[in-house]
């Protein structure tokens, strides 16, 4: 039964109410499943009679459609291919006859079906785009562009590579010729226009797509077609980069007129030219040097103009780092110029950066941090004073520092003065990128770092009263900046002034302490010590914990509580560095951190936030409790409960690892009852339908098996369960998690419970292994291999696995195990996994049937891949429980639908065999005692070996 759209409509409407969006999207999730729903939506983007809003939501629903369900990770369509046809043909079309918003939606579908249908499945676009060029309509010019661009642009983060440079190719064969003439067409009708705002503004709107297409076009090589054009092109660049029309500009202070957009465009392509093209486009730069400078030194402090202001000064760093053109730059007075009239107008705190702090708090806060969103006037001189500095130093020092006592001066009757100051010296002092885990690495030799904290900003940092709120921000802010570059000693003095800054009533003044605590805190020395330790924070770790969480539930809506990150983040690093010392108070901890839960999944919105809040409750459980985990399995089971029953997507995965965490610190007790009741909807349920899930969800069930394998057999679960494992071993990014689930499913199951499917089990490994496997799924079948085989006393063992391949084919093990065993186990590289692999060996010498009798020669290989594992004999640690200081910095973490693993809660390596701990004596022990079992036999098929063999065995056998 196909969608009805009236009825899809509906839903989507509803989805925009918060009182219905939950029973609506659960609604659109049934009809998605109907035939042609893609094309339902379609259709209703197109209904120009429906409300907007309506068709927004539609747009948006496809989108997302889109990206789930229109190929599997192997590229296999699993929409219908009539479907996929008619979505081609329609789409385009569609989307440049709508209006802007809705035109963002579909061109991020159309760039996802380009993602794996461009351009070898769909190499009609170039052409389909090209022939709705027209020389007069910016409308449908627009359309096409918005498009283009919108496929274009996924080259520019890509490495070179022979596919994409055939896919560029390709591109401008068709694309290139026209593109140019469009542009040219551009220039002429916005000359022919010049007063006619509406027509002008349309035709500018084309030109600012035109600059970010030719962008696209030029990311990886500069195209033929640009480059015999390259003179007309520079002079049609040059002539926008200086272009002024009063009808264009916006009245509004903070909106960027359309003018602006196109310059930072423009600004942008040049610097992609200086820095890839500067041989062939070095000739025509001089100009634009110059339109630059100027356009900087006359433009006002309004924010509208903020992101061309940075723009053209990495444009200018860009020339800076050049040795033909840097030497401009090279003249005391010429330095001067470039402090005054560019750097210190664009460090200066303006009054809308004033405003931003008092009335947006969290936004000045995550501008101000470096890695923002949006690139700021003032970390965009700094680039390019540090990069005239790299060249330069002594000038720029020399010239730079003149400036900073000037302001200094000025500072002790106003503060905004010393604030530039203080910018204008960190832009000097420090050398190379700042990074998220050490802050500045190098300083510039001819400052003294500490010496001006002591001078001039220590002060701001104690003083209780008479100090504005933005002095303190830069007091915290020098510290968080030059952290690696001070003594631990003179750490222990400024972090009890830091730690008061938490107590403040301003919003940026207590939220800045928290991250320069947690970073001091993330700070280890070149051998991976924490410089700030338990014992260092342990007096006070409680009333700073209790405090952190006061501040983060201050307002009691969801959107403010998870509003700022940043406390989240001081709270779960706390914690980390506490480890086992928060025990005695660890009740306060779980009763914030359960509450927190409890009120932000009606409405999860700041991924960052949730992440460290399921970090910190990570570091909660993996300290344990004395007295068990029967504690932690009763107290956070119905909050965890809850968000599975109201199934919260964005909360799943993280609720998965901290059950699996609670479940591996206990591996042998019997299931608690409410875990039993997780079991039926693990087995059955659709939480596996979504990808993000699927590492975690492995790993719970993984966790549940060996406390529940009784109950699992009773209630003839193991095939459900199997049937898990072999949906995870079809796709390529799942294969892993299905060993994870069939190394718990051996290890725990009986064998007469397990027998019934092991062919079954092997014949689907030996599907995967016939069709060029990768070398992580052979490594991962050799090492279940010797899980089995090692694992005789259980009943299984190597004639066990033997027995099971013969009824799939008689004889298939010998090319088994010499291809693929054998060469194989070699390449394990974990010390658990060889291990195994010895262990495995010696047991097939040992005491199976198969290898004494059927596979002679067998024996002979089985013992020298065995000798030579034992030559660097694997030695097994297991962990102590504190690696969690090179943890993955949480800045380098991608957030979105996948899987965020928790670094707290780390699965640590499993050893199968913990009983054995010197694995050379417990071979000898094993082969030995094999030998008397045998009446000598052992020693008897000695015989087989080489005369070294038989002397490096003789070590074994006595």
């Amino acid at each position: 039964m196909a969608a009805d759209i009236g009825h899809i409509a509906q839903l989507l409407e509803a989805t925009l109410d918060p009182t219905k969006h939950r029973k609506a999207e659960t609604a659109l999730k049934v009809e998605e499943k109907k035939p042609q729903f893609s094309l339902s939506l379609l259709k209703i983007v197109a209904t120009e009679s429906l409300e907007p809003k309506i068709r927004l939501a539609g747009a948006l629903c496809f989108k997302n459609f889109i990206r789930h369900n229109y190929v599997d990770e192997d590229r296999n369509y699993k929409l219908p291919i009539d479907e996929v046809n008619t979505i081609k043909q329609e789409l385009i079309g569609l989307m440049i006859a709508c209006p802007g918003t809705i035109q963002t939606q579909l061109g991020e579908a159309i760039s996802i079906i380009a993602d794996s249908d461009f351009w070898d499945r769909w190499d009609t676009l170039v052409q389909d785009l090209v022939s709705r060029f027209t020389p007069d309509n910016y409308k449908v010019n627009n359309g096409v562009l918005e498009v283009a661009h919108s496929i274009f642009v996924r080259w520019r983060p890509l490495y070179r590579s022979d596919d994409l440079y055939a896919e560029i190719n390709h591109v401008l064969n068709t694309f290139a010729v026209p593109f140019l003439t469009l542009l040219n067409a551009t220039d002429q009708q916005i000359a022919a226009n010049q007063n006619n705002k509406e027509v002008l503004k349309g035709y500018f709107d084309t030109l600012s797509l035109l600059i970010k297409v030719f962008y696209d076009l030029s990311c990886q090589d500069m195209p033929p077609q640009f480059e015999s054009n390259l003179e007309h092109l520079s002079t049609l660049l040059h002539k926008y980069l200086g272009y002024q029309n009063p009808l264009l500009e916006t009245d509004d202070e903070s909106e960027a007129g359309v003018v602006e957009n196109v310059k930072a465009d423009i600004c942008e392509v040049l610097e992609l030219y200086v820095n890839k093209f500067d041989d062939d486009f070095g000739r025509y730069t001089q100009v634009f040097i110059s339109t630059a400078w100027n356009l900087l030194s006359s433009i006002g402090p309004e924010t509208k103009y903020d992101n061309l202001v940075s723009k053209a000064l990495h444009f200018l760093t860009a020339i800076a780092g050049t040795v033909q053109h840097s030497g401009a730059f090279n003249d005391e007075n010429v330095l001067s110029q470039v402090v005054e009239k560019v750097v210190l107008p664009n460090v200066a705190l303006r009054e809308s950066d004033i405003e931003l702090f008092e009335d947006e708090p969290i936004e000045f806060i995550r501008r101000d941090l470096e890695g923002s969103d949006t690139d700021s006037r003032r970390r965009a001189a700094t680039d390019f004073l540090r990069q005239l500095q790299g060249r330069f130093e002594q000038m720029v020092t020399t010239v730079a520092s003149r400036y900073i006592n000037h302001y200094l001066e000025q500072g002790k009757s106003n503060w905004k003065d010393k604030d530039t100051a203080i910018a204008l010296f960190l832009s000097i002092a420090a050398k190379g990128a700042v990074t998220a885990a050490h802050g500045v690495k190098t300083v510039n030799s001819m400052v003294n770092v500490v010496d001006f904290f002591q001078q001039h900003i220590a002060n701001d940092l104690i003083s209780e009263s008479g100090v504005e709120p933005i002095s303190k921000v830069d007091a915290i802010k020098y510290l968080y900046t030059f952290r690696s570059q001070l003594t631990k000693e003179q750490w222990q003095a400024a972090f009890q002034p830091l730690i008061q800054n938490m107590g403040s009533s301003n919003y940026v003044v207590y939220t800045y302490a928290a991250i320069a605590v947690e970073r001091l805190l993330y700070l280890s020395n070149d051998s991976g010590i924490r410089i700030f330790g338990r014992a260092d924070i342990e007096p006070f770790a409680k009333d700073l914990l209790d405090h952190l969480f006061k501040l983060v539930e201050k307002e009691n809506s969801p959107a403010k509580m998870q509003e700022n990150e940043f406390l989240m983040r001081c709270i779960m690093r706390v914690l980390i560095v506490m480890n086992t010392g928060i025990l005695g108070f660890v009740d306060m901890v779980l009763d914030h951190l359960v509450g927190i839960t409890n009120v932000i999944k009606s409405n999860p919105s700041n991924p960052r936030f949730y992440y460290y809040h399921f970090e910190a409750l990570g570091a909660v459980i993996s300290c344990g409790s004395p007295a068990g985990t029967s504690k932690l399995e009763e107290r956070l089971w119905e909050p965890f409960n809850l968000i599975i029953t109201e199934e919260v997507n964005e909360f799943m995965p993280y609720v998965f690892q901290l059950f699996a965490k609670i479940l591996e610190l206990n591996p042998s007790g019997a299931l608690p009852n409410h875990y039993q009741a997780l079991l039926p909807p693990l087995i059955t349920s659709t939480f596996w339908e979504t990808r993000g899930n699927v590492p975690a969800l492995t790993r719970l069930l993984a966790a549940i098996i060996p406390r529940a394998a009784q109950s699992i057999v009773a209630g003839n679960q193991v095939q459900p369960v199997l049937g898990i494992f072999q949906g995870l071993l079809r796709g390529k990014k799942t294969e892993q998690n299905a060993f994870d689930l069939l190394e718990a499913i051996v290890l725990s199951i009986p064998r007469a419970a397990l027998e019934p499917f092991f062919k079954e089990i092997l014949s689907l490994l030996f599907t995967k292994l016939q069709s060029s496997p990768s070398d992580s799924f052979k490594l991962r079948f050799v090492r279940f291999y010797h899980l089995v085989s090692a694992r005789v006393e259980s009943g299984l063992g190597t004639d066990f696995f033997i027995s099971q391949v013969d009824l799939i084919q008689n004889n298939l093990f010998t090319q088994i195990y010499l291809t693929i065993i054998l060469p194989t186990s070699e390449q394990l590289v974990r010390p658990v996994d060889r291990k195994v692999a010895v262990i495995s060996f010696a047991k097939s010498m040992g005491d199976s049937a198969a290898f004494a009798q059927r596979y002679v020669k067998g024996w002979r290989f089985t013992c020298e891949a065995m000798l030579k594992m034992l030559m660097n004999p694997p030695k097994v640690t297991m962990g102590t429980g504190d690696e969690v200081v090179n943890e993955a910095d949480v800045d380098d973490i991608g957030f979105g639908l996948g899987f965020t693993p928790l670094n707290t809660c780390k699965k640590a390596p499993r050893d199968d065999f913990p009983e054995v701990q010197d694995i050379q004596q417990w071979v000898r022990q094993y082969l030995t005692d094999a030998n008397v079992r045998h009446n000598g036999a052992i020693a008897g098929f000695m015989d087989r070996l080489t005369d070294e063999g038989k002397q490096a065995l003789a070590m074994y056998v006595s």
